[in-house]
């Protein structure tokens, strides 16, 4: 890093909006960035302590250039355009320059389907979607087109087709259209792409009840076959809302590095479909979030109303958008922007549940590690510990052997160092291994930890004094306590790549121990909270306790109840014990 060079620039950079870029020796830009503040943005980057990620990129920085603009809304647009330009290392590009699809039915004349991928709508056609899913689409269109008499040739021919003699088309190549019939028609279409096919239905079941009457059973078999196909098509538009105006609600989760944005678009109250982004985060979240929804607009139209979370800049993307930008914290679009959250939580789950079953990740995953600590790798322990405000603590130990859990090797221990975790640590370790040692048990070929210096060194220190050589590294968080890195006991942080298979697993491994450790300081929690009510109180022994936490299910319901309550489960004399010994000798009348 040419420091000299920098902090030369970084004086003179103004307090006003802008892009910066970052470069590295040869001149390439690695980072662009936006600011509503030039100089207080960029001077941050060379002060104070950064995450991993961040410091890696810092240090590769050896010269900088800036765009000033007038608006922040103008650098946010600037910024998309240069990242997709440039595609720098370190930015995430969410969108390629694909549109969505949506299908197009003219205004005026016979009615005709199209499925379109047009930035700008033209006025003298209707417009329906997006449709992530060009399958389903297509699929809408080719449905409408069998069950309505439109056009279907371009151009003209000059006679009547095969479709006039399927009935399939009005042919307007001859025969002079009727403005009501082909209006109906039209309406008739606008209904069902808008999710509303209760009249159309109703037609179409009256033509096949007649046409079963005229014992003309082909064409009545066609037209149930249409009615089916028409339920199909809207049935995948399962949500509705009573808004029936046009919005589009965003959300988004992060964790395990990733960021997961889902964006589900409702026409005329109908949800069509939804769109999902799932990427490693490397920048602030919601900056990454407000890139990806601008990303999308600038590729499909903007509705009159787009639903964020309550933590995203609202006034910025209204003015970027030009259009409203709002979050809801009551009524339906609240539902709905939970259902966005759930749906992002469902895919970042769903991706490391997948991943983590495969073989090949396990595999690279395990030989990279070995590299890494030139040793082989086929067992690997991890631990971690769990208290509250230093009270209840607890160990837990989680084993893998060739990647794959070990779960009768695992272990978990009540601690008696509740507010030193690296004492923790060291007590949990020291018995462990000196039952492996005692018992001659197998040890692990790695020890991991969750921490860094302090937690590697004290847990070798303890491995040491019971003559074991094992390596042992600690897994270092970013400041948005996201696994960043490896701790190596020289001293070394290896920062990981959030695509590659060892960060999987390490991720993967760390979720199950921490998992394992949580559950088993709620037993011990809820153990010592059921104690220290109950077990004073005279008469109330396992059997009574049994009996009262399965009937009322909590603590606090039992402490809730009233005393004919807890005379009905405990009998009168326990009943009125417990309910004074809760209550301090009140009764119902006090």
């Amino acid at each position: 890093m040419n420091r000299e060079k920098i902090n030369q620039k970084l004086s003179t950079l103004p307090l006003q909006p802008g892009c910066y870029l970052m470069k590295n020796k040869a001149g390439k830009i690695i980072y662009i960035g936006k600011a509503n503040k030039l100089k207080n943005r960029v001077s941050s980057y060379f002060t104070g302590a950064h995450d991993t990620k961040t410091s890696k990129m810092v240090s590769l920085v050896d010269d900088f250039d800036i765009i000033i603009t007038s608006t922040e809304r103008e650098a946010l647009i600037l910024e998309i355009n240069l990242i997709k330009k440039h595609k720098p290392r370190y930015n995430i590009l969410f969108m390629d320059d694909k549109s969505y699809p949506y299908i197009k039915l003219n205004k005026t004349s016979l009615p005709f389907l199209r499925v379109v991928r047009e930035k700008k709508h033209s006025k003298d056609s209707y417009y329906y979607g997006p449709y992530p899913d060009a399958t389903a689409a297509h699929q809408a269109v080719k449905i409408l087109n069998e069950i309505f008499p439109t056009r279907k040739c371009f151009p003209l021919k000059k006679e009547k087709c095969l479709y006039f003699h399927l009935g399939q088309c009005l042919a307007p190549c001859e025969e002079e259209m009727d403005e009501e019939v082909v209006t109906k028609m039209r309406n008739n279409i606008r209904d069902i792409l808008s999710g509303n096919i209760g009249e159309v239905t109703s037609m179409l079941t009256e033509q096949m009840h007649q046409q079963a009457n005229n014992l003309e059973f082909e064409k009545a078999q066609t037209t149930k076959t249409q009615i089916e196909a028409l339920k199909y098509i809207t049935s995948k538009q399962s949500v509705q809302t009573s808004d029936k105006s046009d919005f589009d609600v965003f959300n988004y989760v992060v964790d395990k590095g990733y960021l997961c944005g889902v964006g589900l678009f409702f026409r005329k109250g109908q949800m069509l479909q939804k769109n999902m982004i799932l990427q490693p985060i490397m920048v602030d979240e919601h900056e990454a979030m407000t890139s990806f929804i601008v990303e999308y607009y600038q590729n499909n139209p903007v509705p009159g109303l787009v639903v964020i979370p309550k933590d995203m800049d609202a006034d910025l993307l209204s003015e970027t958008l030009d259009t409203t930008a709002r979050t809801f914290v009551r009524g339906q679009k609240r539902k709905l922007l939970e259902m966005a959250k759930k749906n992002a939580s469902q895919q970042i789950h769903a991706r490391f549940e997948k991943l983590k079953a495969q073989d090949d990740i396990k595999t690279i995953s395990t030989k990279t590690l070995s590299e890494m600590l030139d040793t082989d790798i086929q067992r690997i322990e991890v631990i971690d510990v769990s208290h509250t405000s230093g009270s209840d603590s607890v160990g837990a130990c989680v084993v893998f052997e060739h990647g794959v859990p070990d779960k009768k090797s695992y272990r978990k221990y009540k601690l008696h160092q509740n507010n030193n975790d690296v004492a923790s640590l060291q007590e949990m370790v020291y018995r462990r291994y000196l039952r492996i040692l005692k018992q001659e048990e197998k040890a692990s070929d790695v020890l991991i930890v969750d921490g860094g210096k302090n937690q590697v060194h004290g847990v070798k220190q303890t491995l040491e004094s019971l003559d074991f050589e094992i390596p042992v590294i600690g897994l270092v968080k970013d400041e948005h306590h996201n696994t960043s890195g490896i701790y190596l006991l020289n001293g070394q942080t290896i920062e990981l790549d959030k695509r590659s298979e060892l960060y999987l697993m390490l991720a993967f491994m760390q979720d199950e121990v921490h998992r394992f450790a949580i559950s088993y300081h709620r037993q011990r929690r809820l153990k010592s909270m059921t104690r220290s009510i109950l077990d004073d109180i005279k008469g109330v022994g396992p059997k009574r306790k049994q009996q009262l936490m399965k009937h009322f299910g909590s603590l606090k319901k039992i402490k809730e109840a009233s005393l004919d309550e807890l005379i009905l489960v405990l009998g009168e004399k326990t009943g009125e014990l417990v309910y004074n010994q809760l209550h301090g000798g009140q009764t119902d009348e006090d």
